[in-house]
């Protein structure tokens, strides 16, 4: 079966590396600031040329409260009134980019992430959606997948009627974790009522999807009380789960400086929580899509990997890859077509930017030929856990063997050590080396030597 997966300890310790997660190639640490608003208008021209779909993600970086372990952009504060400046710009860029594109051009996906967007008033969400349908050809009957990241301590029965009526059929929901001594420690106190109320919302009124976010290495957590948590998200019956591995980078993400590296578990006691939670899901019938996801057998998701047309964006797995892919908002970043772009991160620029008319596109990256060649062949591995050469000759007319020889001591290595079966015509990611995916791509990675390997989480 495709979501068989052999914990094999000694080789996790040997391939668990840093590395990138590959929501891109090349990775957004390869964007530089050639890119502007030019290379943004000539790839949205090509879009409304080629009449592609589209896949919104809206950011809302605001937060009430901090979390000592997130890395994300976003801005902590309890003023409500923010969410109206950052609005008016946000709607400004929604304009600006809209005008480029045709009013067929489908929008098959949405999604808001942040931050936390039920920060805003449930009058600034019906705005926000308003303006959205009014420049973009959102579709009404149901049959996209729009989704909304939530915070349950931000939301509640008439925040998720309301979410339902603008369109939303998914919800992502932050837990983490349930144990009241890992919630003080990363200041995010969330009960198992707050969040099974969300859920039951969602499936009265027919969301289609519920995704639960899990976090294992957090400061206080151990084996023990990780598996209780897991036990209990499993009595929530999510569709989806995901389990990341917390990267503590306190040099790099200032608010985890608060987190007391003394109360973080070792690394075995973390690839034990791994372990438990695999064989947890499992038992339950969880399917491993790949990385840090898990599915039901009957989601979306399981469902693309079996049919082998799963891809992977800035989203994540995604069964919209075909689309292209537009950011808006603070740092928000798109990929359309060979262009990746990003908007700036600093919230003051973003909003200055918008505010003189211009877009806020401040660094991107157009792939070249090899960028499309390798970024096919770690999509092929990273979803389908195998790929096969032919398609990669046929498609960028190549020898494989000829094109990658260099790498093949390697790779032949991998083969040696059972993560992968190298053979003549393809590679097959074996069970053993379906948690360590990411180690495999990363030997086609052309960039990987010339960046400083800390950027990056541990692959475990």
């Amino acid at each position: 079966m495709l979501d068989a997966i052999r914990w094999d300890t000694d080789l996790i310790r040997r391939y668990d590396l840093a590395g990138p997660r590959y929501t891109s190639y090349p990775t957004a640490v390869q964007f530089n600031s050639q890119v502007g608003t030019f290379d943004l208008f000539h790839a949205l021209r090509d879009s409304r040329k080629a009449q592609r779909p589209l896949s919104l993600y809206v950011h809302v970086p605001f937060c009430a409260n901090i979390c000592y372990y997130c890395a994300c952009n976003k801005v902590i504060t309890k003023d409500r009134g923010r969410a109206q400046p950052y609005l008016q710009r946000l709607e400004q860029e929604i304009q600006l980019i809209a005008c480029h594109l045709e009013s067929t051009q489908k929008v098959e996906q949405l999604h808001f992430g942040g931050g936390t967007p039920t920060f805003l008033s449930h009058d600034e969400l019906r705005q926000l959606m308003a303006h959205l349908r009014k420049h973009f050809n959102l579709l009404d009957d149901d049959s996209g997948d729009y989704g909304i990241e939530i915070d349950p301590r931000e939301a509640d029965w008439s925040t998720m009627g309301l979410l339902r009526e603008l369109g939303f059929n998914r919800v992502s929901i932050g837990l983490q974790d349930l144990d009241p001594a890992v919630q003080r420690a990363v200041n995010r106190l969330q009960s198992l009522e707050e969040t099974r109320a969300v859920i039951d919302a969602a499936r009265t009124l027919q969301f289609r999807s519920i995704n639960i976010d899990l976090i294992y290495g957090l400061p206080k957590q151990t084996p023990e009380n990780f598996a209780r948590t897991v036990d209990e998200v499993i009595s929530l019956q999510p569709d989806r789960l995901s389990v990341f591995n917390y990267a503590h980078l306190p040099e790099r993400f200032m608010p985890q400086r608060r987190i007391n590296s003394h109360e973080l578990p070792s690394p075995a006691q973390k690839l034990e929580m791994l372990q438990r939670t695999i064989e947890q899901l499992t038992a339950a019938g969880y399917r491993y899509i790949g990385m840090d996801h898990f599915a039901l057998p009957d989601d979306e998701l399981a469902i693309a990997q079996e049919e082998q047309t799963l891809q992977r964006n800035f989203q994540g797995y995604t069964t919209h890859g075909h689309c292209d892919l537009i950011g808006l908002g603070v740092s928000a970043i798109s990929q359309i077509g060979d262009l990746y772009c990003q908007n700036n991160s600093d919230l003051n620029q973003y909003q200055n930017t918008l505010a003189a008319a211009q877009l806020a596109t401040s660094r991107g990256l157009v792939c070249n030929a090899d960028d499309r060649l390798r970024r096919a062949v770690i999509q092929q591995l990273i979803c389908n856990f195998s790929l096969e050469f032919a398609e990669i000759e046929q498609a960028f007319n190549i020898d494989f063997q000829g094109y990658f020889g260099a790498l093949w001591p390697q790779l032949q290595g991998m083969a040696n050590d059972g993560l992968i079966s190298l053979e003549r015509e393809r590679i097959e990611v074996l069970p053993a080396g379906r948690l360590l995916v990411r180690s495999v791509c990363m030997v086609f990675d052309a960039y990987l030597e010339q960046q400083n390997r800390q950027r990056f989480s541990r692959v475990i």
